[in-house]
C-alpha cells in the first residue's frame, strides 16, 4: 500500500489517486479523464493512462480550471483529506499560466467541471 511519507523507500501511488488527494481534480474520475486525454504530464512525459505510479519528486503539469499548473509532488497521501491537508502533498514549481495564454485544446474536457451559474 502507498505511505503518506516521503522518506518512504520507493513508494509510489497511483497518478489519478495522487491528483484527487492533492485537490487539483474534483474528482478521481475527472482526473482519469484528463490522463486519458493526455492533459497531464509527468516529468515532461505527456501521461496516457491514470495508473501511471508518481513518486516523491515528480514534477506534475496539469490545466485546473482556467490555469496550467505544474507542481512538485512532495508526499503521496493515504486520503483525500481537508484542503489544508492536500496543500502539503505538493508545492508550485513554476508560476501558474492563464490557459488563454496557451492552446485551448482542453477546454472541452475542462468545461465538464464548471457548474452552471
Amino acid at each position: 500500500m502507498t505511505s503518506g511519507t516521503p522518506d518512504s523507500a520507493g513508494a509510489k501511488t497511483r497518478l489519478d489517486q495522487w491528483l484527487w488527494f492533492a485537490r487539483l481534480a474534483k474528482s478521481r474520475s475527472l482526473a482519469s479523464r484528463l490522463c486519458a486525454a493526455g492533459a497531464v504530464s509527468v516529468n515532461g512525459i505527456a501521461v496516457r493512462k491514470p495508473n501511471r505510479m508518481l513518486r516523491v519528486g515528480d514534477l506534475v503539469a496539469l490545466p485546473q480550471g482556467g490555469w496550467h499548473r505544474t507542481v512538485r509532488v512532495v508526499a503521496l497521501g493515504v486520503r483525500r483529506g481537508p484542503a489544508v491537508e492536500a496543500r502539503t502533498l505538493y508545492q508550485e514549481a513554476a508560476a501558474a499560466l492563464r490557459r488563454s495564454e496557451l492552446l485551448p485544446a482542453w477546454s472541452p474536457l475542462l468545461d465538464e467541471d464548471v457548474a452552471p451559474g
